[in-house]
């Protein structure tokens, strides 16, 4: 009987770690596949930045969308516990306020770019502090690969 006990226990115990364990993979495959994203609507609106593509008006807009839209998903992203694995500092969790306050000046920032931005010119004024802004987080939260 003990024993019977002791298997349901350990069965139990064993069940909820591979529960966290795949809930942990499952938030950092979610958080990796939205800075894809980021990434992907990005890589355009770099070629224009850096004079290689000619400007469009239409792949910006779209990139400051999906700024905005997953910085407001992305710091939930983050439970505790969640850093194997992944590139995120423990600094993510230590100073997990300034972490989710650079998220929010991010979407801000996007979202008066997407505003301002109207024609090349200014988009070349007010693209770059977007990209300051994503790359802030960077510096203090994401390891260096």
């Amino acid at each position: 009987m003990k024993f019977r006990v002791l298997a349901a226990v350990a069965a139990v115990s064993l069940a909820s770690y591979a529960t966290a364990v795949v809930a942990q993979s499952d938030v950092i495959k979610q958080r990796e596949g939205l800075m894809k994203e980021w990434g992907q609507a990005t890589r355009p609106v770099g070629a224009m930045l850096q004079g290689k593509a000619p400007f469009e008006l239409a792949p910006v807009q779209a990139a400051l969308d999906v700024y905005v839209k997953n910085a407001a998903t992305l710091p939930t992203l983050f439970p505790e516990g969640s850093q194997a694995g992944s590139d995120a500092l423990p600094a993510v969790w230590e100073k997990n306020a300034e972490f989710k306050a650079l998220f929010t000046k991010f979407a801000a920032d996007a979202k008066a770019a997407r505003a301002a931005i109207t024609d090349e010119a200014s988009f070349k004024a007010n693209f770059p502090a977007v990209v300051r802004s994503c790359g802030g987080c960077h510096d203090t939260f994401r390891a260096k690969s």
